[in-house]
């Protein structure tokens, strides 16, 4: 299978992951609370140990080592650093409070779960485009980059499902817009393909070791670094150090 069919089943798959969310709602309350940090700090892991490993060396072989790979990192970072902020300005901006030329206070709001969608599409279009850049420049390095975005996704997944219900979605309707948004990480992926066959597409793997750190760094670790009980810190480190274990064996399995 070529890196187009790879980068449609990879697509198609992230969208399956979007079922996840709905699936675990079904499990106990305490049940579900016990999941969802620890496959946080895995995520974490992974996602570093993707970028460290796999993703920033495979881009400095391939460059040659230039600073031009490093300056693509840092344009992954501050991208969704910016996108966040963006994100986070948008909703506190529309939820503030406006004075009408009368002297009257209304309050104009937009549903954060409805701006989190957004945002979510657009995260999710941004990973196929990077994912599918690896799969391009290495089908081994695409699959790997995959397995770290799909890690990623599932608490994300359930995170969001968790807040659109929370904002008075059914959970069908939650779930169809779970799955519908899941799918512009095909349309990333595809459109990134396109371009590869006019542009050289390989920039998108450091550009995505970029957006792993960030994520990983900025939203997940604080994530599971708030806590104060030596038990769920140990849980929560034994759970990132799985993450990261587990893209190091990939490495050394496959003969890097």
């Amino acid at each position: 299978m070529g890196a187009l069919g790879w980068i449609i089943a990879g697509g198609l798959m992230m969208s399956g992951i979007a079922l996840f969310g709905a699936i675990t709602f079904a499990l106990p309350v305490r049940t579900r609370e016990k999941l969802i940090l620890p496959l946080v700090a895995f995520s974490a892991g992974s996602l570093l140990a993707g970028a460290l490993l796999h993703m920033i060396p495979e881009a400095v072989i391939r460059s040659g080592g230039g600073i031009a790979t490093y300056l693509w990192v840092l344009a992954g970072f501050t991208t969704f650093l910016a996108l966040e902020q963006f994100l986070h300005w948008h909703h506190w901006h529309d939820d503030a409070n406006h004075v009408d030329a009368d002297g009257s206070v209304h309050k104009h709001t937009t549903p954060l779960s409805l701006l989190m969608v957004v945002g979510d599409s657009i995260h999710n279009f941004l990973g196929g485009v990077a994912v599918a850049g690896a799969f391009v420049v290495d089908i081994k390095l695409g699959i790997t980059t995959w397995l770290v975005a799909a890690a990623h996704e599932v608490p994300q997944e359930l995170g969001k499902y968790g807040v659109l219900l929370h904002g008075g979605w059914s959970r069908g309707r939650a779930l169809v817009v779970n799955v519908l948004s899941s799918l512009t990480f095909l349309l990333g992926g595809v459109i990134a393909y396109a371009a590869s066959t006019e542009l050289d597409v390989s920039f998108l793997v450091p550009f995505a070791a970029g957006n792993f750190l960030y994520i990983a760094a900025s939203d997940l670790v604080p994530e599971v670094n708030r806590h104060h009980l030596i038990r769920t810190n140990l849980v929560h480190f034994t759970a990132f150090a799985a993450g990261i274990s587990l893209l190091l064996a990939i490495k050394v399995l496959s003969g890097e």
